[in-house]
């Protein structure tokens, strides 16, 4: 077993998804090296208050947090952390970890540079890149608005999708879908409950801020594979019009990026829907980018909030 100097507790932010949520933590009971704390946070309809008397290995503390959101969640999540922990994690409900992956994940940290803030788990089943040859056209690598690098953050605002990684790496931004952070981080930082609800791009404004100050890491000998419920993320339209709205939010926010840029991307990402939807992939990609115009027309009046 890796030595206890680090004691870990994990957040897990979770509405309405109990069967993905018991599949979830049967992996994390099944490890080699257990949390020392669990903390469900649970803002669904149907409370699964109860569920952590069935997973007897782990420490598993339950609480509410009613209206739900990923970010308010988390954030409520970590006042529940028991003064002893000195690394806290993020898992989504419906990934499943690997046998021994959370050893490996302490392994890393036994040796990590001081620098370092955060640690993700290793995706071992990423889906394809998402229309990677359109993406890789010279014009739109020169624009700034993607890159071939892994986990990069571009002057536009779009990040870089990180994949499966066959070592460890350093990267610009963390998915919180199964991730570690030194307890000291949120000495400073905390998530940002302006993405409300699903909240999509809340892990990259997060991960981004911290990654100014500490190294962040992908640590490959520590996988899990991600089998995405079919729930909770709203339709084709809404994830669109989130997509847009959410992006300018995060390069407004931040000096460095370039807004111009991000309206540039935005474009791209628009004429590559309606290029798929040309193919005959009309009802996804249609309605997603619908959606996007009605985030820019969002926008474009001056909407606050994320909807």
């Amino acid at each position: 077993m890796v030595k206890k100097r680090d004691r870990i507790a994990f957040i897990v932010a979770t509405k309405d998804r109990a069967t993905e949520l018991r599949r979830m933590l049967g992996s994390l009971a099944r490890q080699s090296h257990l949390p020392d704390q669990v903390i469900l946070v649970d803002g669904g309809v149907s409370p699964v208050q109860g569920i952590e008397q069935e997973f007897a290995p782990l420490r598993i503390d339950y609480l509410r947090c009613i209206p739900p959101s990923g970010t308010r969640q988390r954030n409520e999540g970590l006042k529940w952390v028991r003064p002893e922990i000195t690394l806290v994690g993020f898992l989504d409900d419906d990934i499943v970890l690997e046998k021994d992956t959370l050893y490996e994940m302490m392994r890393f940290w036994e040796e990590a540079p001081e620098d370092t803030g955060g640690a993700a788990f290793n995706l071992i089943n990423h889906p394809p890149l998402f229309a990677l040859q359109l993406k890789s056209l010279p014009f739109v690598e020169r624009l700034g608005l993607y890159s071939k690098q892994k986990g990069v953050v571009l002057p536009s605002g779009f990040h870089t999708m990180i994949g499966q990684v066959p070592r460890t790496m350093f990267v610009s931004w963390l998915p919180t879908t199964a991730v570690t952070w030194r307890r000291i981080v949120f000495n400073t930082f905390q998530f940002d409950e302006w993405f409300e609800g699903y909240s999509y791009l809340e892990d990259l404004d997060f991960s981004y801020r911290v990654g100014k100050k500490f190294r962040l890491a992908v640590v490959a000998n520590a996988g899990y594979s991600h089998f995405p419920a079919p729930t909770g993320r709203g339709s084709s339209f809404e994830f669109g019009r989130r997509e847009v709205r959410n992006r300018i939010y995060f390069a407004r926010k931040h000096s460095e990026l370039s807004v111009s840029r991000c309206y540039a991307g935005l474009l791209v990402r628009i004429l590559i829907s309606l290029f798929l939807a040309s193919r005959g992939e009309t009802g996804y990609y249609l309605r997603r980018m619908q959606g996007n115009l009605a985030g820019l027309m969002d926008v474009l009046k001056g909407a606050e909030g994320n909807g």
